[in-house]
């Protein structure tokens, strides 16, 4: 990034200070000050309702998911140890009876919950309920994770309780008696028994699936995402043997009627409500993925970014949302997310795919991309989009599509001033939101009206050649936006040779568009001054709810959640911060 000038060098010649638009005229006098006296919070109401804008509920509901834990842990404990059944094998193991059941007790609520953040029709559809107002649907997969680490949590603490049982049992029944026996004994139960069979193949599973799904193996080239994909669906091994692992009944009350199947493998009662619309949406996505599809085109970017546009039967799609897509040809088994960058006026869906792994890598292939070819700028004669031509003798590859599904941004509507900030590829979730607030504010193909009045769009890159694709939308909206309700703000962050800075220099000076993006709006060098940005929407747009909305990476997320919380209070500007999560 470039070293920041002193504040007396920072004049812009004149053509370009008028180019500048509304949010960045407004100037500071010191780096980093904010232009805004923020209307402080008085009362503990007021706090409390700027709390629940941005983190709130997402950290009530964690805090009662505890509680419910806890009150379950307490109430199962006293249960198993107390109750008149038990009395007998109490006396053999102890605490370790009451310490393995409430774990287990405990494994069974979080199973009820596993499944639920991953139906994604289901989440979908309660987004459009007024639920969405109180549950932060938009954070399904990081309730997912919390209940896999808890359901790891508890899978220790019952097997190191029943390693304790199985201790104790060995010790009191070995045959014949004697501490030389307990060993054998101790394997025996371990690895002869079908409560211990069914046990250590569920915690091989388990520990597969956890070992591929963590962030790094996840996102490892070289085939991290398909092991993740792939090893996960071993929670059917995980879960067949749950059902069956208790039915065993290895350690017995002392009444033997409550030892029966129907009483003690109660797996599949918690299993049932998530396991039933899981399964419904696996059956939904066979049926949508059958549906005609037709690849209309693609186009070969710049920067190994791929563009599909598809022909679909019985799909309505929102701005903002995101489709699963799959391959036969390359893998029928794999499906991934992307985001849509077609508006719902037009007549096709589309997504930008930045071709940097195996599963992308493929698909380019199959779909005649060739970004690895040291003659391609040659023979396209240009650097350039291109459509690519199929072979005469050859058909497009067939393509799966299930969704869409609904995304934070999805609720850019519901506000009349947002925020939108893509980082480098990131942007394309706000391709499909642009175009479709360029056809709502002019519109074209006969789109609804709406309620939103400014909108500001911020991007952040590395180099311009990121997403080359993106720039005749820009240019297409700037164009049409005569009135000046979508601002635009482009931060260039990579260092630049001194040579492309002096002919920058010598472009800029009179000119009336931007010498890199050729918009009227310059580009800005270095990383944005969020407190500048968000003390200047606050300042224009006082008593107002402003929707952020972001894509990127978590860095960024954070700082712009931050500023969303910092610039947010209750009796003046609220910032509602949402991020895209797949």
């Amino acid at each position: 990034m470039l070293r920041r000038a002193p504040t007396s060098s920072l004049q812009r010649n004149k053509t370009e200070r008028r180019r500048l638009q509304g949010v960045m005229r407004q100037t500071t006098a010191v780096e980093g000050q904010e232009l805004t006296s923020k209307i402080k919070d008085k009362t503990l109401i007021d706090k409390y309702h700027t709390w629940l804008i941005n983190g709130g509920r997402v950290s009530l509901i964690f805090w009662l998911y505890i509680f419910l834990h806890i009150i379950v842990w307490v109430l199962g404990f006293m249960h198993y140890q107390l109750k008149d059944s038990s009395a007998g094998i109490r006396e053999v193991i102890s605490f370790g009876f009451p310490f393995a059941r409430t774990a287990a007790l405990l494994l069974h609520v979080d199973v009820a919950f596993i499944l639920f953040p991953v139906c994604r029709n289901f989440i979908s559809l309660l987004r459009q309920t007024p639920l969405n107002d109180v549950i932060p649907f938009d954070d399904n997969i990081r309730f997912h994770i919390a209940t896999a680490w808890s359901i790891v949590f508890f899978t220790f603490v019952h097997i190191g309780a029943h390693m304790y049982n199985f201790a104790a049992l060995s010790i009191a029944f070995a045959t014949p008696p004697g501490a030389a026996a307990a060993p054998v004994q101790f394997l025996i139960l371990n690895f002869a028994t079908g409560t211990g069979i069914t046990g250590w193949i569920m915690t091989a599973a388990l520990g597969v699936m956890v070992f591929f799904a963590m962030e790094k193996r996840r996102r490892a080239p070289n085939g991290g995402f398909e092991k993740f994909w792939y090893t996960h669906h071993l929670f059917v091994v995980f879960f067949v043997g749950w059902q069956f692992h208790g039915m065993f009944c290895m350690i017995k009350p002392d009444r033997g009627e409550l030892c029966s199947f129907n009483v003690i493998g109660v797996f599949w009662r918690y299993w049932l409500p998530g396991g039933l619309i899981f399964i419904t949406e696996r059956v939904l996505r066979e049926v949508r993925s059958r549906h005609w599809t037709n690849v209309a085109k693609v186009i070969q970017h710049p920067s190994k970014v791929m563009e599909v546009q598809i022909k679909k039967e019985k799909t309505t799609i929102r701005a903002g949302q995101y489709i699963f897509l799959s391959c036969p040809e390359v893998s029928y088994w794999q499906w991934h997310p992307f985001t849509l960058t077609s508006a719902p006026e037009e007549d096709y869906i589309s997504v930008h795919i930045r071709v940097v792994g195996d599963f992308t890598g493929a698909l380019a292939k199959a779909l005649g991309c060739d970004f690895d070819s040291k003659d391609e700028k040659a023979k396209k004669g240009g650097d350039g989009p291109q459509v690519v031509t199929p072979p005469l003798n050859r058909v497009m590859p067939r393509v799966m599509v299930d969704g869409p599904f609904g995304s934070a941004s999805e609720d850019f509507l519901n506000f009349e001033t947002i925020l939108l900030v893509g980082a480098g590829i990131g942007v394309t979730p706000f391709a499909s939101i642009l175009k479709s607030i360029w056809y709502r504010m002019n519109s074209f193909n006969h789109s609804a009206p709406t309620r939103l009045s400014k909108v500001y769009f911020v991007w952040v890159i590395r180099d311009f050649g990121t997403a080359e694709w993106f720039h005749s939308l820009l240019h297409a909206i700037e164009e049409q936006d005569t009135q000046n309700r979508i601002e635009i703000s482009i931060y260039l962050t990579a260092k630049l040779k001194d040579d492309d800075m002096h002919n920058i220099l010598v472009q800029e000076v009179g000119a009336e568009r931007d010498a890199i993006t050729s918009l009227r709006a310059p580009t800005h060098f270095g990383r944005p001054n969020w407190d500048k940005t968000f003390g200047s929407i606050a300042d224009k747009h006082p008593d107002t709810d402003v929707g952020v909305f972001f894509c990127g990476p978590p860095v960024l997320s954070n700082q712009l959640h931050t500023m969303s919380i910092k610039y947010s209070s209750a009796k003046g500007s609220r910032f509602f911060y949402g991020k895209e999560n797949f």
